[in-house]
């Protein structure tokens, strides 16, 4: 199986000492293609900065956990970042209603202008939502706004439904694997068009719970996006093979990656 791992926070402190055995171990599962996620204006640049050295592919935006933070040069930024060839979508960008870390005027500020900032780049938006259902559906619908992926869903039926009517992309990750939190995602899961399926780890986070043995300190990495993979070929009764090519094509066409 050749995978992509559309989501994978490869800037964070957790993969500073090792990230060359990290990938060569992702090599040796499957997964060729990575993409990056920028979070921060700072980690969007380093995204950046490790596509290139590494030949991985990365995203440039500002989480709505920081939006507080954001000013003045902050389009301009992302702007510039975006403008690197390895660079395939605008964000991760959205609103999180569950931790609250920036007040909801800012995250709903910061994720207009983050939209059109896609808008005027032709970029897919890499997207993040939590607990912020409907206003992040509202939101988008608003600005009529183009391709792009609702990264890490975990919703129930009714925003996935929403999110699909918007014509976006569903990454799923190793929340289905969680039998305390992800169990409905298990009957949702074969609801998603085969062609808008996506597969993601959003590592050091979300490892599954299901592997045996857990890895040191439960980091989570990008080898183990063929464990989410099953997990999700088990749920709508596909050949984990197939599910693979047909979500690597998917990945492929959404963010414009190379064969």
């Amino acid at each position: 199986m050749q995978l992509v791992d559309i989501g994978a926070n490869l800037t964070h402190a957790a993969f500073r000492d090792d990230l060359d055995a990290v990938l060569a171990r992702a090599r040796g599962h499957g997964v060729r293609t990575i993409v990056v996620t920028g979070a921060t204006v700072a980690e969007s640049r380093h995204a950046a900065e490790l596509a290139e050295a590494h030949g991985l592919y990365a995203t440039a935006g500002v989480h709505p956990h920081h939006a507080r933070e954001c000013d003045a040069g902050t389009i301009p930024a992302l702007r510039e970042i975006a403008a690197h060839p390895r660079v395939v979508a605008a964000g991760e960008c959205g609103l999180d209603f569950n931790r609250n870390y920036s007040p909801h005027p800012d995250q709903e500020k910061w994720f207009v202008a983050q939209l059109g900032l896609a808008a005027e780049l032709g970029k897919p938006l890499f997207l993040h939502s939590r607990d912020a259902h409907p206003r992040f559906a509202e939101i988008l619908r608003h600005h009529r706004v183009g391709p792009g992926v609702a990264h890490c869903f975990t919703g129930e039926a009714a925003e996935l439904r929403a999110y699909l009517d918007l014509g976006l992309h569903i990454g799923i990750t190793g929340w289905i694997c969680d039998e305390r939190r992800g169990r409905h995602l298990v009957d949702l899961v074969k609801d998603i068009p085969a062609d808008r399926l996506l597969v993601e780890t959003d590592a050091p986070y979300l490892t599954p719970r299901d592997l045996h043995p857990p890895p040191a300190g439960r980091r989570n990495e990008p080898a183990f996006l063929p464990h989410v993979l099953r997990a999700v070929a088990r749920a709508r009764g596909a050949a984990p093979e197939a599910l693979a090519e047909q979500t690597t094509r998917n990945a492929r066409a959404l963010f414009g990656l190379p064969a």
